[in-house]
């Protein structure tokens, strides 16, 4: 196959193109410039869209031996993921940029220029394997490392983009893969991972989205109350630095009569308000997600011990049983967890799976509280 490698710079990617190339596979690499001020976004090691990086990722097609471009996607990167994420926190919700990126950008636009220039398939350096189904269809399952295991923001990749999909790692641990970057002379091997937001250059959410929002904030400030009392108990400089669920970067006047920590449990952006409670406050255990995206046949119906859901991209399994009524852009999804998970937030995905297998995705709108009260 003529197979494109999207090379980040870091280890995993030029492990990924290594390996396909080694699969005999016509591997061309390619790095994708997605600011456009590169001095902007993040840089250094822990980056993965900088210059730097773009060297890296040339330096190790070079050892590979295999064509190495960089293609300019900032135009499409910016509309499509950064002012998503702009727009997400202006109106109180909590995106996830990188499963956005993955979505519009690595399996979208780089798929279609790819297979519109004759290319079969796009290699990247995710964690997570891909395999025939007994239906005729692609599988997408959890990788080997759960501990690296990045199947959540893969999760909305659709039959026709993981046909056109390889993920040489899924199989590999960490350990494994820088051993055989270091082994290869690849100079990346001891690479740190990418971390945060790469186009937040300081890892300030808060003062990235003050400074680029301005008047396209809902609020620049509003009141900080007690969600049990309506007590104000201080002041904030806009609600988009927030998200529920948030502990530090409060600032209140004084502590809890109890002495226990207060959380965000809401924000309301047109009236400004920011509300805070105590740590239970935050359970839930229903949610209502919107526009799914299937990686297989949209299911009617998903129920037993094995179907789980994932709310975070690091964070923990969690039982439930899963409903898909159909609709307008894909219906809705209802969520049912057989345990209260804490501190979701609208805007977040949740990604179901069936055992290891990743059935598809959505976006969370709406959640219900574990007391019985909704948000």
């Amino acid at each position: 196959m003529r197979v494109i490698a999207a090379m980040s710079g870091g280890v995993d990617s030029a492990v990924a193109a290594a390996r396909a190339h080694d699969a005999g596979h016509e591997v061309t690499g390619v790095h994708l410039a997605l600011s456009r001020n590169p001095a902007s976004y993040r840089s250094g090691a822990r980056g993965c869209c900088t210059i730097e990086d773009a060297n890296d990722a040339r330096r190790a097609a070079d050892v590979i031996g295999i064509p190495f471009y960089v293609w300019d996607l900032s135009e499409r990167f910016h509309e499509d993921v950064v002012e998503d994420f702009m727009d997400e926190y202006a109106a109180g919700r909590t995106p996830n940029p990188c499963l956005r990126c993955n979505e519009r950008i690595k399996f979208a636009a780089v798929l279609d220029r790819a297979v519109g220039l004759g290319f079969d398939a796009v290699a990247t350096g995710h964690y997570a394997r891909l395999r025939s189904g007994a239906d005729g269809l692609v599988e997408m399952h959890r990788a080997v490392d759960h501990g690296k295991d990045q199947s959540y923001v893969l999760g909305v990749l659709d039959q026709e983009q993981l046909r056109h999909s390889l993920f040489p790692l899924g199989g590999s641990s960490k350990t494994e893969v820088r051993a055989e970057a270091a082994a290869r002379g690849l100079l990346v091997a001891d690479k740190p991972d990418s971390h945060d937001i790469c186009f937040v250059a300081d890892g300030d959410n808060a003062g990235w989205l003050r400074e680029k929002l301005g008047d396209r904030a809902p609020n620049h400030g509003g009141p900080i109350l007690d969600e049990a009392t309506g007590e104000e108990l201080g002041r904030h400089g806009g609600t988009y630095g927030f998200t529920i669920g948030q502990r530090k970067g409060l600032r209140l006047g004084r502590p809890a009569p109890d002495g226990k920590p207060r959380f965000v449990l809401d924000i309301e952006p047109v009236s400004g308000a920011v509300l805070v409670g105590s740590h239970d406050r935050l359970a839930v255990d229903g949610l209502t997600a919107i526009r799914p995206r299937w990686c297989g046949t949209a299911p009617a119906l998903l129920a037993g011990p094995d179907v789980t859901v994932q709310l975070r991209a690091h964070g923990d399994e969690h039982r439930a049983e899963i409903r898909v009524d159909e609709g307008a852009d894909g219906g809705t999804v209802a969520v049912e967890l057989h345990e209260p998970a804490y501190g979701i937030a609208p805007g977040q995905a949740v990604v179901i799976y069936d055992g290891t297998r990743v059935v598809g995705s959505a976006t969370i709108a709406s959640t219900r509280r574990a007391s019985g009260g909704g948000d």
